[in-house]
Parts: structure tokens; sequence; C-alpha cells
């Protein structure tokens, strides 16, 4: 018989799209179940449910949030995947790790390696650098996926923020043109998920979608797919102060797939295609 995937977060985005594809044998527990900065909470449930594998989607993602609370943002994203690290070294798990572009300080001219220096320059890429670095000390047999702009079936996103100011009347919306990356969906990285999965893949791996666009291009696309008419205009970043910096550059670089002859990502557009064709609401 086969071992338990355990998923941790189990109410984000990403891992209920994962729990819907992995069906049966695959067990997902939100923060009320398990909080992964607490060790003896952590052992427990892996003692209990025997994972062949632990994907941790757990994690404080609200940027701007983060700068405030600091230590909120460390205790789970640094302390917490430690833990969760650790134990799963002791109990024969394999690691999958969600981490993020904010890891890098996103002022680099190309899309960034997965050995290209870090630099975090928010708390929120303080916290899941430092969690990362917790994962390769703590269990050898981890995955790292850093991803970028993810959206996936009932959100929240920036997908689902524009489908709904798009539905309603009013003035033009405006949307940074300065910043760009990778729009990626859950289903692009839960399908290559899977193919790492069955290869046994260690180390750090980017699974961004293929190409790149400004959120402004992406944002106008998103209404010309779902049909909506509100005008939107281009503003700078210094046009729309945020608490966290956002990176300008947030393109991911797949080398790690192309090294091992792993099939691509798809395109951001196919992706993105597909998606509102599977959830035409988001």
């Amino acid at each position: 018989m086969h071992r338990p995937t355990l998923i941790t977060g189990g109410t984000g985005m990403l891992a209920r799209d994962l729990a819907r594809r992995l069906g049966t044998g695959v067990r997902t527990l939100a923060r009320a179940d398990l909080d992964i900065a607490d060790p003896g909470a952590v052992d427990a449930a892996l003692a209990a449910i025997a994972p062949e594998v632990v994907i941790n989607c757990a994690a404080m993602t609200a940027v701007d949030l983060c700068e405030s609370r600091r230590e909120d943002a460390f205790r789970v994203n640094a302390l917490g995947a430690g833990i969760l690290a650790a134990a799963s070294h002791r109990h024969g798990a394999r690691l999958v790790h969600l981490s993020t572009d904010y890891v890098f300080a996103g002022d680099l001219g190309r899309p960034y390696h997965e050995d290209d220096a870090t630099g975090p320059r928010t708390v929120y890429g303080a916290s899941k650098l430092a969690g990362e670095l917790a994962v390769r000390e703590h269990c050898p047999d981890h995955l790292i996926l850093r991803i970028a702009w993810l959206y996936g079936p009932g959100g929240p996103s920036f997908v689902h923020t524009m489908l709904c100011l798009g539905a309603l009347d009013g003035p033009a919306l405006t949307v940074v043109d300065d910043q760009i990356g990778n729009p990626t969906s859950t289903a692009a990285v839960a399908d290559h998920l899977m193919l790492l999965l069955a290869r046994g893949a260690v180390g750090t791996v980017h699974l961004s979608c293929e190409g790149e666009v400004s959120w402004h291009g992406f944002a106008r696309t998103i209404f010309a797919r779902a049909g909506l008419t509100r005008a939107i205009v281009a503003c700078t970043t210094a046009q729309f102060p945020r608490p966290a910096p956002r990176p300008a550059n947030s393109r991911l670089d797949k080398a790690w797939l192309r090294r091992h002859a792993l099939p691509p990502m798809p395109t951001w557009q196919e992706a993105f295609a597909r998606f509102l064709t599977e959830h035409p609401h988001g």
C-alpha cells in the first residue's frame, strides 16, 4: 500500500488544486488543523499520517502585511519551514516546499536562474529565503519550487481581482506597467510537480510559465479573454506605492527543467486560456 501525500496549508489556492488532482491518498491540513511552527504538533501529525511526500503550501503570503508583522512572517515562513523539514527527514518523507521570486532583488536585466544570487528586499522575501535555507539544512530529500504571479480556481489572485473589477462600471482602472513577470496557473505547477516527483527530483526548481508580460499587459489579456470592456490605463510603480516594494523583474528562468530534459512549462497565454476555459468565472 502506498503511503499518503500530506499537504499543509490545505485551504490555499495551490493546495486546493493539488488535492483535487491527487485525489485519493492525499491528506490536507489547514492552519486550523496544524501549526507548522509547533514542533510537537508537526511531529505528531507526521507520526499519525506517515506520509511519503509532504507538500508545504503553508505560508504567510500577504506581502504588505508581512512588512508590519515581521515576527509572524518569519514564524511561519522560516521557523515553520525548518520544523516541517526536520520532521519530514525524521519520518522518512520527501519534502516539497513552495517558495517565490521575492527571494531575488528583482533588478536583474534577464530572467533569474535557479543558482543566481538571492537578495530579497521585503520581509516576505527575506522570510521565504530563510525558509529555503532551513529546508536545505534539515531535509536532504527536498524539492524547493519557486513560483511567481500565481493564480488558480477560486483565487484569491490578480486574475480574480481583475475579473471582479472589470465586471463593474466605473472609471478606467490603473495597472502597473513597469513590473514584468510570468503569470502562472496552479494547474501548470501541479502538472509539472507530478513529473518532478516521478523523477525523484531534488533541489531548487523554477516552475513559472514561459513568456513574460507586465501587470498592465496581463490585465488587458484578462479583459480581452473574458469579454470585459472597462478601460485600463498604465501607470508606473512610483505612481502606485505599496508598503512592500514590488520587484521590477519577477521573471524566472527554467534552466533546471532544460538540464534534466523535462518538458517546458506551458506559455502563460496557453495556461491562462486553459484556466478560463475550465473556470470561466475564476
